[in-house]
């Protein structure tokens, strides 16, 4: 019987200058799941990936580290090259139409102006992927919204991250369940 295959991606910017930015909760999230499953990711210049084999699910973690508006390209190699459909690839981001703290899924739809998904979407050529939308809120005036996301966290906020990072991975751990049940069924027919 074939395995489930999971793709699993953070977004974020590299370089140290963004580590904490809002932009990179999609980084931060991964980085803290990798950590608590015992995966460790591998450096390359285009990506940070690693993969881990369990109880019949294959799981491959991705950063694509190309800048947020050049994503799509890293997850579109992984996927094809080990056929990963985009309903089974789960993308972590910033939501900038949340307030801080809220968590969200959503599958498929339009990119709400976040550059990342909009190029995932058009690598894949789908966008029925999966998004977990964490809320790191907008400033009042929409013009200031590109100088809010690649702001760092505040003290008040980074204090919140860990008990954040523990519901996105509970969330991630319900999103592999639901897929383990369609795959299941699947191969039953």
């Amino acid at each position: 019987m074939a395995n489930l295959k999971l793709m699993i991606v953070g977004l974020g910017n590299p370089g140290q200058k963004y580590e904490r930015n809002r932009h990179n909760i999609g980084f931060l999230v991964l980085d803290d799941l990798a950590k608590d499953w015992g995966v460790d990711l591998n450096r390359s210049t285009k990506e940070e990936k690693g993969k881990m084999d369990k109880e019949g699910v294959s799981y491959y973690f991705l950063k694509p580290l190309e800048y947020m508006n050049l994503s799509g390209k890293a997850v579109s190699e992984l996927s094809r090259k080990n056929g990963i459909p985009p309903e089974n690839i789960l993308v972590i981001h910033d939501e900038v139409d949340f307030p801080f703290s809220k968590l969200k899924f959503k599958q498929s739809g339009g990119n709400g102006g976040h550059n990342g998904i909009k190029d995932i979407s058009e690598k894949l050529g789908s966008p029925d992927f999966f998004r977990l939308r964490f809320g790191v809120g907008k400033p009042g005036d929409s013009a200031l919204t590109a100088g809010h996301v690649l702001s760092n966290f505040n003290q008040e906020e980074m204090s919140k991250l860990p008990e954040l990072f523990d519901q996105a991975k509970q969330k991630i751990k319900d999103w592999v369940r639901e897929r383990q049940i369609i795959f299941s069924k699947a191969s039953d027919k």
